[in-house]
């Protein structure tokens, strides 16, 4: 539905029985307010798209059958502008986002939740497009969108759609993962380029182009941290996806987390030519810039060179790069050795540095 995106004609031909809709082509108070239009919005749109049988229960909570063992769960809300870009839009975002975190606590992800919170004359076409892109995105991650809710607002108090999602997953057995248990002697491993996601928002925000495209690396983690795991095993320590605040403030919150030092090196850190350039022009570090599509391993040192090397072999990790390692000194902080030769402390911004990201 890419060109009804960019029009505004909704296209409601392969949407299931869609005649009850062809009368709003875009989102009105009703939507939103628990009657019939309510529910045709859920079974012409939501329900056809992330149909499954815990889903199609429709009740007010979705019965799941899970393994035993220890479950994690995540919860988090998207309000990227603009809601369409470069690499993905809100729904990939939201879907591969949730996805990421439990996959980064060492869960294998199993469900997930999805709410909208739409505006007053948000285009339909554009909803669908939305949530077209959010089952996609499941099916790729292998997890089941299995229960939701929708909301309008007044036109003027919304800005278009907002998402917020909840994913539950399962614990592997024997894998203790967590941003207290990073060791001196760690290596630190990231699974690609730093800045993309961040860029790629900026770039159509401030209307700047380049010779090669900045594309979102938005994209569901799960498959390639499983394979590290397994490969691996306990000599995992710690991992996480640098997304707002971007790969420092990630390192920042363990070295605060695991009462370490971390030490990296700038000439080390993979950043893509049109990203560097796009973040000189702006005025932005490329470590502060937000991720959606990267994970950072802290893993003992003998086992560095075959995570790198799994990592590498995987279609999401082929830059993969070892950036640094986790020392006694300087507790607490992070240093980068600079191309001088020179050290530098790189803190936590006290804020945002570019909003609306994610």
């Amino acid at each position: 539905m890419g060109e009804q995106v960019k029009t505004g004609v909704p296209d409601f031909s392969n949407w299931s029985c869609p005649l009850p809709l062809v009368g709003y082509p875009a989102i009105v108070m009703g939507h939103g307010g628990g009657g019939k239009l309510g529910n045709e919005l859920v079974e012409h749109l939501f329900l056809p798209a992330f149909r499954n049988a815990a889903l199609e229960n429709l009740g007010d909570a979705a019965v799941l059958n899970l393994p035993s063992g220890k479950l994690a769960m995540s919860t988090d809300s998207f309000v990227v502008q603009p809601l369409f870009f470069p690499g993905g839009s809100i729904g990939e975002l939201a879907v591969n986002g949730t996805v990421n975190d439990l996959a980064v606590s060492g869960a294998e992800p199993k469900y997930l939740s999805a709410s909208f919170i739409l505006e007053e004359g948000f285009p339909l076409a554009q909803l669908a497009a939305i949530v077209e892109s959010m089952a996609q995105a499941a099916a790729t991650a292998g997890v089941q969108i299995v229960t939701g809710d929708t909301k309008v607002v007044e036109r003027g108090h919304g800005d278009g759609c907002y998402i917020n999602t909840a994913g539950i997953g399962v614990l592997r057995e024997g894998i203790q993962v967590g941003p207290h248990r990073a060791q001196a002697g760690d290596a630190i491993l990231v699974s690609g380029t730093i800045g993309d996601h961040g860029m790629a928002i900026m770039s159509v925000r401030e209307g700047l182009e380049f010779e090669s495209q900045i594309r979102s690396d938005c994209a569901a983690l799960n498959g390639m941290i499983a394979e590290v795991l397994e490969t691996a095993g306990t000599a995992v320590h710690a991992m996480r996806d640098p997304t707002r605040g971007g790969l420092a403030s990630t390192l920042n919150e363990i070295a605060q987390a695991s009462g370490v030092g971390i030490l990296i090196d700038e000439a080390s850190l993979p950043v893509r030519v049109e990203v560097q350039s796009a973040c000189e022009l702006l005025g932005l570090d490329p470590v502060y810039v937000a991720n959606e599509g990267k994970a950072v391993f802290f893993v003992a040192a003998e086992a560095a060179e075959k995570v790198l090397a799994v990592l590498r072999a995987h279609p999401l990790g082929r830059e993969a790069a070892r950036i640094g390692r986790v020392t006694a000194e300087h507790p607490r902080l992070l240093v980068a050795r600079t191309a001088m030769g020179a050290n530098r402390v790189i803190a936590t911004q006290i804020g945002e540095q570019l909003p609306r990201i994610c």
